[in-house]
């Protein structure tokens, strides 16, 4: 795993990026962070998701400014569904592509903030969008996802932003018959498949980490991609 600079329309960003060994090609995913932080969590992503076979990148859309400062802005750009934080997630993809490892197949995951950007950007030139627990879902959601390549998306059933997110999400798939994969973890909180600290006070809280629903929701999405983004290219 190394630090990497993409060039973004606003200037250049730093990012994560992890690629399998050997010597590919490879499918890639862009992973967009959550909220918290761009930190350790994110290394032991990218480094599952390149162990599975797939480049890893993702993008530090707090770059400009640190977490306190940005944050406000990259909400904002995800309500109005541009700015600079979608150019950035798009110039990660596009910095994959480029790659002389790429396959030229990509698709993009995203946790807790990073989920709604999956989905927000899942008609943008990726193979599929795996948003996890991306909630609240994105407002107009049927014309969010108009031309959205397939999704598989997992929840948790103690999420508090959350409820009934899987069964809207998933009546606008099949009403625009868009291939899906929908699950709700039972017991399982918001940010389940994220180490972040505090992890006692996150559970009280209806988040928290959940061991068993991460692995078989990576399973699941890894399947997924296999089939939409390793089998079919973007």
């Amino acid at each position: 795993m190394e630090t990497i600079t993409i060039d973004t329309p606003a200037g250049p960003i730093d990012a994560l990026c992890s690629v399998p060994d050997g010597p590919g090609p490879w499918p890639g995913i862009v992973i967009v962070h959550d909220a918290i932080s761009y930190g350790p969590d994110n290394e032991r992503i990218s480094r599952k998701v390149a162990a599975a076979g797939y480049i890893a990148i993702t993008p530090n859309l707090f770059a400009r400014g640190g977490r306190a400062r940005c944050i406000v802005r990259v909400f904002r750009d995800l309500l109005t569904k541009r700015g600079p934080a979608l150019d950035d997630v798009l110039a990660a993809r596009d910095h994959l592509l480029a790659m002389p490892q790429s396959s030229g197949a990509v698709g993009i995951a995203g946790f807790c903030m990073g989920g709604q950007f999956a989905l927000v950007l899942s008609p943008k030139g990726f193979g599929a969008s795996a948003p996890f627990y991306g909630t609240p879902l994105p407002r107009n959601l049927s014309e969010t996802l108009d031309g959205a390549c397939p999704i598989v998306a997992s929840f948790g059933s103690r999420d508090p932003l959350g409820r009934g997110a899987a069964a809207k999400l998933q009546k606008v798939l099949d009403d625009k018959d868009i291939p899906s994969d929908i699950k709700t973890y039972p017991g399982a909180g918001h940010s389940f498949a994220n180490q972040l600290p505090g992890q006692p006070l996150l559970r009280i809280a209806g988040f928290g980490y959940n061991e068993a629903a991460e692995a078989d929701a990576w399973s699941r999405v890894f399947a997924f991609f296999g089939e939409h983004v390793r089998g079919g290219g973007s």
